[in-house]
């Protein structure tokens, strides 16, 4: 018998992270609800608590590469964490993802394998990467 597994993935599929992520949850037999964040951003209560079960600063959930961090002077350490809350509201892109809820927790996951640490049902076969690093064997299990 197969139980539904609720979990959610705020996912930006122009990211191989993101990807690689998502095609796990899959290859469990789950199809996860997915958000694409960019077009449907979390509120800000709801980025608060994502972040707050995840166990991080905000500060560790701003995403650098290839956003306007450096533009926006983010870096700056004084910087407190509802202003970066703020900016992250206003460029859902500093989102760092995927993030991952699950009934097993909440993570970043980054690398994408962080994900086989929350999903309540095994992998369902071999897995590789996009770039062909394998992440799961033919059993299931991760390598």
């Amino acid at each position: 018998m197969n139980n539904p597994v609720d979990i959610v993935i705020y996912h930006n599929p122009a990211c191989g992270t993101s990807r690689n992520t998502l095609a796990m949850i899959r290859n469990a037999g789950v199809e996860p609800h997915v958000i694409e964040y960019l077009k449907t951003p979390p509120s800000r209560a709801l980025l608060q608590q994502l972040i707050a079960r995840m166990g991080l600063s905000v500060r560790e959930v701003v995403r650098e590469k290839g956003t306007p961090f450096a533009e926006l002077g983010l870096s700056d350490p004084d910087l407190t964490e509802e202003q970066l809350l703020d900016a992250m509201l206003e460029h859902p892109i500093l989102i760092n993802r995927p993030i991952v809820v699950s009934p097993l927790g909440v993570r970043l996951c980054r690398p994408s394998e962080t994900v086989l640490d929350i999903l309540p049902q095994g992998q369902q076969g071999a897995f590789a990467k996009e770039d062909g690093e394998v992440v799961v064997d033919a059993n299931g299990r991760r390598v």
